[in-house]
């Protein structure tokens, strides 16, 4: 089990389920937002340690927010993944400009979905580690 908290942002009602509730299961404490106006209030009140972040958002997208959330000293350190059905070639290039520390495509396996998180928060506590 885990403490990590994740900020599940998307605005599809059952890709959030589904994501929060598989991350859930395996322990994670889960925050959930469906848009990009919402997951900035949920990032004052609660510093999540990773966000899972919908590309395709109403108002402002996902990568606005990724650039946004980079720029700001008290979040660049947060790991964003980009989980998007946007899935053309150089879509995964476009999300690590903005910032995207990674990129998941849905449909995604939910299976590996766990360890595929733990791997990202794994990865950014070594480079966090190597920096002091």
């Amino acid at each position: 089990m885990t403490s990590a908290c994740i900020l599940v942002v998307d605005d599809n009602a059952t890709n959030l389920k589904l994501v929060s509730d598989v991350l859930a299961f395996d322990g994670y404490s889960i925050l959930k937002a469906v848009d990009a106006e919402a997951a900035q209030e949920i990032i004052r009140e609660t510093r999540p340690d990773l966000i899972l972040m919908d590309i395709a958002l109403p108002g402002m997208d996902g990568l606005t927010l990724t650039r946004q959330l980079k720029a700001d000293a008290h979040t660049r350190d947060i790991v964003i993944v980009a989980l998007t059905a946007f899935a053309m070639k150089g879509d995964d290039i476009k999300a690590r400009e903005a910032g995207c520390d990674g990129y998941i495509t849905k449909p995604f396996d939910t299976r590996a979905l766990s360890g595929t998180v733990a791997d990202f928060l794994t990865s950014a506590g070594k480079k966090r580690r190597s920096h002091l």
